[in-house]
């Protein structure tokens, strides 16, 4: 796995990575606030087929907009991120999704888990983002188009857009290959 905008503070052991993001990272382009921020954390593989890809979160979210999450991404202008996003004091599952703009989409979790499971499955076209809710059973939050190409990164992404950062721990992150158009894995 490598880095891009690789923190300066993190570490990793066994199934575990923390980082503690640096302050004002973001991952966003243009839409309502007319920016482009390329900034935040992610951590990758180069990956060429359809894949299945998990890990638990667990953040100490203190400022608006702290996230933690996976991402995959084809270039700087189509990415998807998607996981926690803190917003008003309030834990959102969120995610964006970025073709030359950047859309957003998230819903409060109002009894938020101590630690957030995130599945994110990837079938030529189609991006399945789900999350384990408090029943051990995989919930669908979004479905989003993002292009068939042959390498795209995927991994775990962090950022602080307007804090000064804060610790995430992910763990048990599995990243299962999956054969383009093979929906057993």
């Amino acid at each position: 796995m490598e880095w891009l905008n690789e923190p300066s503070n993190w570490s990793h052991s066994d199934q575990r990575i923390i980082v503690t993001t640096a302050p004002k990272t973001d991952f966003w382009r243009m839409t309502h606030y007319g920016f482009i921020r390329d900034s935040g954390h992610f951590y990758f593989d180069q990956v060429s087929t359809d894949f299945v890809v998990d890990v638990q979160i667990k953040g100490n979210y203190k400022d608006l907009y702290d996230q933690a999450g996976i991402m995959i991404r084809a270039d700087e202008k189509h990415w998807i991120k998607t996981g926690i996003e803190y917003v008003d004091g309030v834990q959102n599952l969120s995610a964006v999704v970025t073709h030359n703009y950047s859309d957003w989409s998230f819903t409060p979790l109002l009894n938020p888990p101590n630690i957030f499971q995130l599945r994110v499955e990837r079938c030529q076209e189609a991006i399945h983002i789900a999350y384990l809710d408090e029943y051990d059973r995989y919930v669908p939050f979004r479905m989003a188009y993002f292009p068939v190409k042959q390498d795209i990164q995927v991994g775990m992404m962090c950022a602080s857009p307007q804090g000064n950062g804060y610790e995430v721990i992910f763990d048990d992150y599995k990243l299962t290959k999956k054969a383009i158009g093979n929906d057993e894995y």
